[in-house]
């Protein structure tokens, strides 16, 4: 699978627990298994090729591909209300008195007990990309939250893991906002998207566009009415195009049709893991140039132990 959106983070106590057998091994333990009828939630790590391969954890020339499963219960809130509702008004009119804040809680628990075994559950699956030359680990999904779980599920495999998201000296909304009102601050290498998100520096709302051309005159004219950039679609040749976010994240990401061809003329031999790493080899190696590109475009990595500058 190729990431389609990458939240990014440095790492900052990288071990010898990346021993690749030890690792493997490590990973094994913290395996994905189904929810059981009590679970609401569950995670655990898959094996990135599929059932029928043997590794939990890719290395490709120090560039390391783990997958994770979630897996959760779908019981929706309005379903769980109605029922509590009903059976506290039973309650109440038998009684003839209104249940305790304490006799809700515990009507509440009863309903999830009795209602989780019958819900149908739903799994995600999200990659996690452990560059351990650049010692930066990139994770695809589409929330930042979402992100974290996954880095929760890392810690929690290795018992020890201290990462930052990544971070730059010129907050991205700055760049991207420079960028946009200075065609000549733009780097040599940088291509212009055609969607942005443009926010006030009061509570004026967002402007958003897709499609457009963002070296319009009205595009313009909001930002020296002082708008900043938030989101913006930009793009490296021969790399890739994405929206980078102004957290540094990257949405919709496209890496470049050269690659993508290599991708589909390599022989694999109809082996899902050969070719999950073929795949893996190219998209890292791309993301990691990428990486490298925007913290370049942005002034620098910022040093984690300083606080974070604010866009104005």
């Amino acid at each position: 699978m190729w990431p389609t959106a990458i939240h990014l983070f440095c790492v900052h106590d990288q071990n010898e627990l990346l021993d690749t057998v030890a690792f493997d091994e490590a990973l094994a333990c913290c395996a994905f298994r189904p929810v059981s009828d009590r679970e609401a939630r569950r995670v655990g790590w898959t094996k990135p090729a599929g059932s029928q391969s043997e590794l939990y954890a890719h290395e490709i020339h120090r560039h390391i591909l783990l997958a994770m499963l979630r897996q959760e219960r779908l019981l929706p809130a309005a379903v769980v209300n109605e029922e509590v509702n009903e059976r506290r008004e039973a309650r109440e009119s038998a009684e003839g008195q209104s249940l305790s804040r304490r006799e809700r809680q515990l009507l509440k628990e009863q309903v999830l007990e009795e209602l989780l075994p019958q819900a149908f559950t739903t799994t995600k699956r999200f990659e996690l990309w452990w560059d351990t030359s650049r010692r930066l680990i990139g994770v695809n999904a589409s929330s930042r939250k979402r992100a974290e779980e996954v880095l929760d599920l890392l810690r929690q495999t290795l018992d020890s893991l201290k990462v930052t998201p990544l971070a730059t000296k010129t907050p991205p909304g700055r760049g991207m906002t420079q960028w946009l009102s200075d065609a000549e601050s733009r780097p040599a290498s940088l291509l212009l998207g055609d969607q942005v998100e443009l926010r006030a520096a009061e509570d004026d709302g967002v402007y958003r566009a897709r499609a457009v051309d963002l070296d319009s005159a009205e595009l313009q004219s909001l930002m020296e009415g002082g708008r900043q950039a938030s989101k913006m679609a930009i793009g490296i040749e021969g790399v890739a195009r994405f929206v980078l976010h102004d957290d540094l994240s990257i949405k919709g990401l496209e890496f470049d049709d050269k690659l993508l061809d290599e991708a589909s003329q390599s022989e694999d031999g109809d082996d899902p893991a050969v070719r999950l790493e073929t795949d893996f080899a190219l998209w890292s190696n791309a993301l990691g140039q990428l990486v490298d590109q925007l913290v370049e475009w942005l002034g620098g990595e910022a040093d984690p132990s300083t606080p974070a500058a604010t866009t104005p």
